[in-house]
């Protein structure tokens, strides 16, 4: 097996042109935070990205940042931070759940369209990705998009790539665009909601004028014992006080929310989008389920039916993330026929690698889908050289 890190885009052009000579499989990495996830690999070679780094262009005045696909998302975080900005999508930080150590990458974000708690207000990563340069499987080098947004005909090359998992090409770089830092950011704590009247009251809060940007429900028994119901604010503080008293008087009947501020606002919402409730015990199974947020409570109760599970939603309701026992095939089709009953998927994120060899690990497409999937991919790798079967196997 070989390992390849190329220091630009032009050696990756030459890598890649080679491999698929050759018919070399190439599994393609950023910082390796996210190893465990999809099925385990079916390639011969590594290909990283991680040291193809660096920022491009950073435009505060635009509100666009590019840079290449190995740069540390940390460091791009630095860099909006100091002049206000952030990336809008709150990205995700697998580490503590996937047990992985490296860094987190800029390109990563992209490839895996990783989203957290404020994807309800602002969006996915994809919805904030403007711009990619890629090397296909045919060993050349794309671009798509660029620094603005414009109406686009044909194939959306850029959405395209966002959440492909490096099925389709070697992302190189990526440009997004950024939003500002709020002056204030703060949350309502309801306590002691069950799991249906705390959806139902995310709901009420989500389809009321004060703009959310997280909600959230940690049911008893995780972390603090208490089952905890979280919506957050973001804005001018003036604002922030009207908005607070506001929903607390149109949520008077689920109780006399707390108030929290300041890095205990901000460590809740951490724990939310990295999965540290569930993260623990390491052999657990975690699965992503996403459905109507009105769905989630009977969703999650059919899906835990009969097992040692624990959960948590997300996005109003609408995100739930599932700690269970790692099972088989059977479990996990069980698993995935509660989720259809109910109107939903299911991505299992966490599981040994015989489990995740077994029973696919994102959800089966129907036939037109795969039609469509396997189409894509046989236009962008011909050659099936990059992260062959991950997503889906013999794609």
């Amino acid at each position: 097996m070989g390992s390849y890190a190329p220091a630009s885009e032009q050696e990756a052009v030459a890598i890649v042109a080679e491999a698929t000579g050759r018919s070399e499989r190439l599994r393609l990495v950023g910082g390796g935070t996210k190893a465990g996830i999809g099925r385990p690999a079916q390639d011969e070679s590594t290909l990283s990205a991680a040291v193809i780094s660096g920022v491009t262009l950073y435009e505060p005045a635009e509100m666009v940042v590019s840079a290449r696909a190995g740069t540390p998302l940390a460091e791009v975080q630095s860099l909006l931070a100091e002049r206000g900005q952030m990336l809008p999508f709150e990205p995700m930080d697998h580490r503590g759940l996937m047990g992985s150590t490296g860094e987190p990458t800029f390109g990563a974000v992209a490839a895996c369209n990783n989203s957290g708690p404020r994807r309800i207000n602002a969006g996915a990563a994809r919805d904030s990705l403007i711009g990619v340069r890629f090397v296909n499987g045919r060993g050349q080098a794309i671009k798509s998009g660029g620094r603005v947004m414009k109406n686009v005909t044909g194939l959306d090359l850029v959405k395209l790539m966002g959440g492909s998992w490096g099925t389709l090409g070697l992302l190189t770089e990526v440009t997004f665009k950024v939003l500002p830092v709020q002056e204030r950011v703060s949350t309502l704590v309801f306590s002691g909601l069950d799991d249906a009247r705390a959806i139902e009251a995310l709901s009420a809060a989500l389809g009321s004028p004060f703009e959310l940007t997280g909600a959230a429900h940690l049911p008893a028994g995780l972390g603090e014992g208490t089952a905890r119901t979280l919506m957050r604010l973001e804005g001018f503080s003036k604002s922030i006080d009207y908005r607070l008293g506001e929903l607390s008087r149109l949520l008077k009947r689920y109780g006399q929310p707390e108030i929290v501020d300041g890095e205990a606002c901000a460590a809740l919402w951490r724990g939310v989008r990295d999965v540290e409730p569930l993260s623990q015990p390491r052999e657990a199974a975690i699965w992503r389920i996403s459905t109507a947020p009105v769905r989630g409570p009977a969703l999650a109760a059919a899906v835990a039916a009969g097992r040692d599970a624990r959960w948590y939603y997300d996005w109003g309701g609408g995100l739930i993330w599932l700690a269970t026992s790692a099972e088989g095939d059977a479990g996990a089709e069980t698993i995935r026929e509660a989720t259809r009953a109910h109107g939903g998927h299911a991505t299992l994120v966490r599981a040994p690698d015989a489990v995740r060899a077994a029973v696919p690990v994102f959800e089966p497409l129907a036939e037109p889908l795969m039609k469509i999937t396997a189409g894509i991919k046989a236009a962008q790798d011909p050659g099936g050289v990059f992260n062959p079967g991950r997503m889906y196997a013999g794609v």
